[in-house]
């Protein structure tokens, strides 16, 4: 694969201060961020990103961030602002040395939150009103969206970059992440013969689409979704019913619902009729971790690996 950097909208402050704007195709006017010798972690200030909720400017570099996305609490760390990190929601449980706190994402508390003297706050979405509550004591908030595509992981590991002064550390991740993935991708052989999968969220056999990021991985792979013809896939996270499943006879079946007191590959093969597909018949059926999985962070390559892996395996058997 050879992705291009993407584009994101930032300002960067000029020697006088001045926020200048730039729509150039690197996240600092006065810097590119896919050469990590140029400017480095050097932090360029302020700085205005392009995000979800508009856009945010960041008139220093923050020393107390609350992140309130596991997601963006991976990234964080990845590209070495996680000293600056005093806060992260309850879901980050990712790396270890994350400071874990009761904190919500979905129910944020800005009473709880402004308790940890942040000055600067990052989330997935805008539940209510995160933003503008944050705003009337100061603190400015940059809402990081679900990614839709890996290029949205690109661009929202660069605007963290931006936002922490990381820029650098933040294009040279993006950098190897490109490479590493570009590795794995070469593994699959041309030649492979189609092959169908069924990604499980949970026992109620919802699961995804091509449409999601999740499916974009599975594509990349070379893998076909058999949802993608499901009654009702046009929201991207249908529930299948056990006919259709059967029916459509995946050759591998992933589910993300183990873990534990999570269904294990024994109750998938025992449910009625699943006999009578490929994926159970030939002991394909493949754990995968939810948090790998559902997280569009550094660690979709290890994503990756793992279906691409199984796509290998089962072309040298077709």
């Amino acid at each position: 694969m050879a992705a291009a950097l993407p584009l994101v909208l930032v300002a960067c402050g000029d020697d006088d201060g001045d926020a200048t704007a730039s729509g150039g195709d690197s996240p600092s006017a006065a810097s590119d961020p896919s050469d990590p010798s140029e400017g480095g972690d050097e932090a360029a200030f302020p700085v205005t990103i392009d995000t979800a909720n508009g856009p945010v400017e960041i008139t220093e570099q923050p020393e107390q961030i609350v992140s309130l996305s596991a997601t963006a609490t991976e990234m964080l760390f990845a590209i070495g602002a996680g000293d600056s990190v005093v806060a992260a929601d309850s879901y980050s449980n990712y790396p270890a040395e994350a400071p874990t706190t009761d904190l919500s994402g979905f129910e944020p508390n800005v009473e709880a939150i402004v308790g940890y003297a942040p000055d600067l706050v990052i989330a997935s979405s805008d539940p209510g009103d995160l933003v503008s509550s944050l705003a009337e004591v100061g603190v400015p908030a940059v809402i990081l969206a679900p990614a839709v595509t890996i290029d949205d992981t690109y661009t929202q590991l660069e605007q963290l970059g931006a936002v922490t002064g990381q820029v650098g550390d933040a294009a040279e991740l993006v950098g190897q992440m490109q490479t590493d993935i570009d590795a794995l991708l070469a593994q699959v052989p041309a030649d492979a013969a189609p092959a169908t999968y069924y990604h499980e969220l949970d026992p109620n056999l919802f699961t995804v689409t091509s449409a999601t990021f999740i499916g974009e991985l599975y594509a990349m792979a070379g893998w076909t979704n058999i949802a993608d013809e499901a009654p009702d896939a046009a929201g991207g996270y249908p529930q299948l019913s056990p006919e259709f499943l059967v029916t459509a006879n995946p050759d591998v079946v992933f589910f993300a619902d183990g873990g534990a007191g999570g269904v294990v590959a024994e109750d998938i093969a025992a449910r009625p009729g699943w006999d009578q597909i490929a994926a159970v018949q030939q002991d394909r059926i493949v754990e995968v971790d939810p948090d790998i999985a559902s997280r569009w962070g550094p660690r979709v390559v290890d994503f990756l690996r793992l279906v691409i892996e199984e796509r290998t395996a089962l072309a040298s058997v077709q």
